[in-house]
């Protein structure tokens, strides 16, 4: 898991490096690739119930699950990128949301705030803790900065599959929801993928005709992190790591 979650830090590392106006979103899936064949690993993403590419490509009010294809970004665009990577039969996976260029203080605030989000839910994770504490701290941090959580999608347990029990909502009510102090025990050893997704609008998402790519009903603007980690006595770690600290 250590290896999977690295070669994972690594490539988004790569891509953040390299992303800028005039690209298309395709770019990114070949550096992807050919990053991943560098380190003989694989695609977690590719193949997937038919996932036909290596990364996801989200922009602006595109939450999740972009396809890669010719649309090119543009100054201004927040773009999030989402990426696995199957190492010696264990998985890693992680998401970054980066500006290309200049961008307004309200998108800079939603990519600061959704960062923030996701560390305040790792350090909710210990051992002891129920995994509803994650979900709490999330949606505090989220919420008192005037943000709302997609609800319809959440984290995820990992390992040698790269979704496994449990699934880890950003909120706490039902029905999506876990409250704090509830939900399944955190033990030393779970190694677990926590994922806020945050909007500026409404928590509501559509999906488009493509049948992946997930919006925000509303059109606001969405922005997406997501850590990889191993559960601890104390401090969860971060098998992912290093994608830009």
């Amino acid at each position: 898991m250590r290896q999977s979650g690295r070669i994972v830090a690594e490539i988004l590392r790569t891509l953040i490096e390299q992303i800028k106006p005039g690209m298309k979103t395709k770019d990114m899936d070949i550096i992807a690739e050919k990053e991943l064949k560098k380190r003989g690993a694989e695609s977690s993403f590719k193949g997937y119930h038919g996932y036909p590419a290596t990364i996801c490509v989200s922009i602006n009010e595109q939450i999740v699950h972009g396809i890669p294809g010719d649309r090119v970004l543009k100054e201004g665009d927040i773009v999030s990128l989402d990426f696995g990577a199957k190492y010696k039969g264990f998985h890693g996976d992680a998401a970054v949301t980066v500006p290309i260029g200049k961008v307004k203080p309200e998108a800079q605030r939603l990519i600061d705030t959704t960062r923030e989000a996701l560390e305040k839910g790792i350090a909710a994770a210990r051992a002891g803790g129920r995994l509803g504490d994650i979900s709490a701290a999330i949606q505090a941090h989220a919420e008192s900065n005037g943000f709302s959580l997609v609800r319809e999608y959440t984290g995820h347990g990992i390992g040698r599959k790269m979704h496994e029990d449990p699934q880890i909502p950003n909120n706490t009510e039902p029905p999506y929801g876990i409250p704090a102090g509830t939900g399944v025990e955190l033990k030393k050893g779970m190694t677990l993928a926590l994922e806020p997704m945050l909007n500026v609008g409404d928590w509501h998402t559509r999906v488009a005709d493509d049948q992946w790519t997930v919006s925000t009903a509303d059109g606001s603007l969405s922005a997406h992190f997501e850590h990889t980690i191993a559960i601890d006595d104390n401090q969860a770690e971060v098998l992912t790591r290093g994608i830009y600290d």
